[in-house]
């Protein structure tokens, strides 16, 4: 047991205002989860004592103890993201099991429910704002109510004692499995290390991969590294898998780290096969225990789709998509051989990438490398800003050093409203750090807005949120040199982030993105990606880092038209991961005669033009559905990508250069879309925002695929 002492030094036991992720470590997080849980056991014993069915008694007091445990355990979890270490893990993974039993013990708890069910069957009900029956909805895990309470509330609170019990066993098991799996793709991204010592095997990769494979040999002890002489250290990467695929021309060298990287996790020690099979197995049951026929319908309880619909948009754009995409591969073989390629009759997947590259450079005879010193970080994060500015009527404004961080690169931000006044914080933390950080982009909360969480003499306590992406770092004086795509990611995170800490909502649980459907959480993160290809605000952005000179005109309109360029194929190859995730969790039988690998090919063969490999193991690093929060939810990208193209199509309409329209149409999105939360349900508050329900149309209108689809 930990010492009195011991707990009244633990960080995550202190009151703060900013976490402190400077001094939380490994050695914290046993000794102060448990201690917190048991505060926290007492809290809700104590409230199921006294609740009565009103809002004082009832959800100001529970906000409270969710509210503690996810910012608490929010720390531990960025920490795990950001600056992995064995011992946190380790620490992690024991205390899970307990927190989760907490949880569930939380959801599960009759007193709250009762309280719940007598404010819901009361005369009352009526006069409650919608956010508060949103909220007591998402506290049954249901999107609206029924006549009755719909008995399959997705807590398991409604359940007899043995299968509720049951029901428990599986959600502790799912949560110890989601963990293991993506531990088993991070190891297995690790594991892989290509040293290289002759240059000529990597001909054509830019010098900023060149940099980038030095510098990760010399963390790996080859001290004398450089860029020009080497030797270099290819890793799995996305920093480093990508140029490989990109613009390596030894073919065996593309082919090599291609099925490594798509045989991830899916041998040995961390193999993820039977940790896939245990999770659809379990969902299963879990879906069945509820009442419900498959995962998928568990899924769409709480998302504004129904399977048949999801179904419905996918098969559409599906269409819409094919007969491009079978014309992109006819282009690039018709190219490859023009430029005498051997491999030109017979291109496979670990060609694709590299001849699209060539086909691009020579159609718009843009090169991605070249464009980088367009896009330094420091310039794009003004231009966003500045981009912010003009439609929401926010400043971005340095705050480092208020807030502890947790690496020296971190960046801290505030947010102030037009009148000058703090509405929100965000920490940035830009760039790759294979040893210690996951892989991909994301954004997160630290806090949600809230009325009840208010400190002393405020009366509302602000959004503060994370946003994380994994860049190129500055090579010696240079500073982060961006690729387009890695700007359309920043744009993107800022959207999300956006939603978070503009909200108007003060009920603390469905403040910013909490309670916001599934599949209308993308809208505000793909909106924002539009705007990168909007003239102004990209030429605000594209300075060269050295000369200060703006981007040629004659660039970017190359970089407007290479924006439909493969459409078709880039669209199928979303549509493959959201089917292959619809099927995975309502046909398919666990353990049955068709295997996981059996079901990805089946799906392949409407959504891949070219066949995958018969050694395909892609599903292994799937980490989206099988460790995130995409389980029979992928197809939501296109959804919101409906919703995203759509809404900015509005712009669009009012005349992207009448700044006076623009800024009028972005304050009606700040005031709904971004506004409202998780208190109003997204169709509404998209209605609200367009005047009418989304149409299709837009996204393939952007995407140049609308001639196909009519």
């Amino acid at each position: 047991m930990a010492s009195e002492d011991s707990l009244s030094s633990n960080p995550l036991l202190q009151s703060f205002e900013f976490p402190p992720f400077d001094v939380v470590g490994a050695q914290h997080v046993r000794p102060g989860i448990r201690a917190l849980l048991q505060q926290l056991e007492a809290e809700l014993e104590q409230l199921e004592k006294t609740v009565e069915p009103s809002w004082p008694k009832l959800v100001e007091p529970l906000e409270k103890i969710i509210d503690r445990l996810s910012v608490v355990w929010g720390i531990i979890n960025h920490l795990k993201s950001v600056k992995d270490t064995p011992e946190l893990r380790a620490a992690i993974e024991e205390v899970q099991p307990e927190k989760v039993k907490f949880q569930l013990r939380l959801g599960q708890s009759k007193p709250i429910y009762s309280a719940f069910k007598s404010i819901r069957e009361s005369p009352d009900w009526k006069t409650l704002s919608e956010a508060r029956q949103r909220l007591i909805c998402a506290y049954y895990g249901i999107r609206v109510f029924s006549a009755q309470i719909k008995e399959a509330v997705l807590s398991g609170i409604a359940l007899e004692d043995d299968k509720r019990e049951e029901f428990n066993k599986i959600e502790q098991e799912l949560e110890k499995l989601a963990h293991k799996f993506s531990e088993n793709v991070l190891d297995a991204t690790k594991k892989f290390e290509k040293l290289i010592t002759d240059k000529k095997e990597i001909e054509g990769l830019p010098p900023s991969a060149l940099g980038l494979f030095a510098q990760a040999a010399v963390s790996k002890g080859h001290e004398s590294a450089t860029a020009d002489t080497g030797p270099w250290l290819i890793t799995l990467d996305a920093p480093s898998y990508l140029p490989v695929m990109q613009h390596a021309k030894n073919r065996a060298l593309r082919e090599e780290v291609y099925r490594a990287y798509l045989s991830r996790a899916s041998s040995g020690d961390l193999d993820n096969t039977a940790i896939i099979d245990q999770i659809l197995k379990l969902r299963l049951e879990k879906a069945k225990l509820l009442g419900y026929r498959n995962y998928a319908e568990v899924s769409m309880a709480t998302k504004m789709a129904t399977v048949e619909k999801a179904d419905e948009l996918l098969e559409k754009l599906r269409s819409a998509s094919w007969d491009p995409a079978v014309q992109d591969i006819e282009d690039l073989k018709s190219f490859a051989k023009n430029q005498g390629a051997a491999e030109a009759d017979s291109l496979t997947h670990w060609d694709i990438t590299f001849w699209s590259e060539r086909l691009r450079e020579s159609k718009y005879d843009i090169n991605e490398e070249e464009l980088r010193p367009y896009f330094s970080l420091p310039k794009v994060m003004d231009a966003l800003f500045g981009l912010a500015k003009t439609l929401f009527g926010i400043d971005v404004v340095p705050a480092d050093g208020v807030a502890p961080v947790w690496n020296s690169e971190i960046r801290f931000y505030c947010v102030k409203d037009s009148s000058g006044n703090p509405t929100a914080y965000f920490y940035f933390d830009p760039y790759s750090r294979p040893s210690e950080k996951k892989d991909g982009a994301w954004m997160d909360e630290v806090f949600s807005r809230s009325r009840v969480m208010a400190q002393k003499g405020s009366s509302v306590r602000l959004p503060v949120a994370h946003m994380v992406c994994n860049q190129t770092p500055p090579v010696g004086d240079k500073p982060s040199l961006m690729t387009f795509r890695e700007v359309e990611t920043v744009f993107h995170e800022f959207g999300h982030a956006l939603q978070h800490m503009l909200t108007k909502e003060d009920e603390g649980l469905v403040a910013g993105i909490r309670n916001i459907e599934w599949d209308a959480v993308e809208l505000p993160s793909q909106f924002m990606e539009n705007w990168c290809y909007h003239r102004d605000t990209l030429m605000s952005i594209a300075k060269h880092y050295q000369t200060g000179e703006t981007l040629p005109e004659n660039v970017y309109k190359k970089l407007l038209a290479a924006r439909t360029f493969r459409a078709g194929s880039l669209s199928l190859r979303q549509l493959k991961f959201a089917t292959v995730d619809l099927e995975l969790h309502t046909k398919y039988t666990p353990g049955g005669t068709e295997s996981i690998y059996d079901v990805d090919r089946r799906v392949s063969i409407k959504t891949q033009v070219i066949p995958p490999l018969p050694e395909d193991r892609f599903l292994c690093s799937f980490s989206h559905i099988f460790a995130g929060g995409y389980a029979a939810g992928y197809y939501s990208y296109k959804w919101a990508e409906v919703l995203s193209a759509d809404a900015f199509s509005a712009f669009e309409d009012a005349g992207l250069d009448d700044i006076k329209a623009v800024k009028e149409t972005g304050q009606r999105f700040r005031n709904t879309i971004l506004a409202l939360g998780g208190g109003k349900a997204p169709l509404q508050v998209f209605v609200e925002f367009r005047g009418r329900e989304p149409s299709p149309e837009p996204l393939l209108r952007h995407n140049g695929l609308f001639a196909a689809s009519a």
